[in-house]
């Protein structure tokens, strides 16, 4: 089953209308008459994206984005409103909403909207997994693997390392080797490019 279009909004006919347009463009969809009957359904980052109203009863768009985002549901989000201002915009864009669009939305305008919603979560999904394998290797690691990768990664040499950390040149190699077969690189270029896609830091300079 592909993924599905989750629509939120509190006017029916809207709401009938959205996912007509969406069913008939060959996309399964979901409907909801408040953000709250969303945040029940959903199951965390499945393959999904939510077109979204704006002005709702209750809890609005921006309130549902918001607790989404606090929930750590990743999905893409397509709003629409009536009442479009430049401020709303921004606002959405900024927190990380894929379009804007006014009502009422043409049946094009919708669908390449969507399509492009869908292709985003598709693309954050390959970016976490990826990201989580990476942290698997990381965790193989043992904390003082960990503590010389730190150093590796700020360029020092294997002496530096050694001096930095109270051990030998010589254990420094080892953990090094150690180092690069678990984490499945074969360089110290390869090695950074690792822990920049983990968000690893490098350790602050030892103070004398």
């Amino acid at each position: 089953m592909g993924p599905t279009v989750h629509v939120v909004d509190d006017d029916e006919p809207t709401r009938r209308t959205t996912a007509r347009l969406l069913t008939a463009a060959g996309f399964t969809v979901r409907t909801y008459a408040a953000g709250s009957d969303l945040l029940a359904d959903l199951e965390s980052n499945a393959p999904a994206c939510i077109v979204l109203d704006v002005r709702m009863p209750g809890q609005s768009g921006f309130d549902i984005q918001e607790t989404l985002t606090q929930r750590g549901i990743s999905l893409p989000i397509v709003f629409l409103t009536g009442y479009a201002d430049i401020p709303e915009t921004v606002r959405a864009i900024r927190d990380g909403a894929v379009d804007f669009l006014t009502k009422p939305v043409d049946q094009r305008v919708l669908v390449e909207a969507v399509t492009r919603a869908l292709e985003k979560g598709a693309a954050d999904r390959a970016v976490r997994a990826r990201r989580q394998a990476l942290m698997a290797q990381y965790e193989r690691l043992t904390p003082r693997e960990r503590e010389v990768l730190g150093h590796l990664i700020k360029g020092e040499i294997n002496k530096r390392v050694a001096a930095q950390l109270n051990i030998t040149e010589r254990t420094v190699k080892v953990h090094r080797a150690q180092i690069l077969q678990k984490l499945h690189v074969d360089s110290i270029a390869a090695l950074v490019r690792f822990a920049i896609e983990v968000g690893l830091e490098p350790p602050a300079p030892i103070r004398k």
